[in-house]
């Protein structure tokens, strides 16, 4: 069973984990081990993950008891982080989040930059590309692309 909820203090850590298993596992099918190194964060800096979570609010997706995925909804309908962990992946926890973040939106647009391993799954929710970036993080290129949903 899948249940949604709004991000609370002290889960810090364990979206942290969530989110390095995503990145380390999941993406390794579409980006080098290169790539890989740069995306992650070098080390652990608990006030700074703190914070960073506790900007973008998410929602956090618990599967049987355990965080498995997070994903936030901005103001101006940017989706700045959408995760699930690596071990949760094709289970409903991406589904689950995305109508938790669409079913509690009015905005006439939502749009992310989504990683090529992400593309799939956002077509599959009504997003289109409506461009293609690249990112440069300590020296390495990463390709993402810029999707958007009309009528959220």
């Amino acid at each position: 069973m899948i249940t949604i909820q709004a991000y609370y203090k002290g889960v810090e850590l364990e979206l942290f984990k969530v989110f390095t298993s995503a990145i380390s596992e999941t993406c390794s099918r579409d980006y080098t081990p290169e790539q890989i190194r740069a995306w992650l964060p070098l080390e652990y800096n608990a006030e700074k993950w703190r914070d960073r979570v506790e900007g973008i609010n998410p929602y956090i997706a618990i599967y049987e008891g355990k965080i498995a995925g997070y994903a936030d909804l901005q103001s101006d309908g940017y989706i700045d982080h959408f995760v699930v962990g690596a071990e949760y992946q094709s289970k409903g926890v991406g589904g689950a989040l995305m109508e938790a973040l669409i079913g509690s939106s009015d905005l006439n647009r939502a749009y992310s930059h989504v990683s090529i391993t992400a593309r799939p799954f956002f077509e599959k929710y009504g997003f289109v590309v409506v461009g293609e970036n690249t990112v440069s993080m300590r020296g390495v290129e990463l390709k993402n692309y810029i999707m958007e949903r009309l009528a959220v």
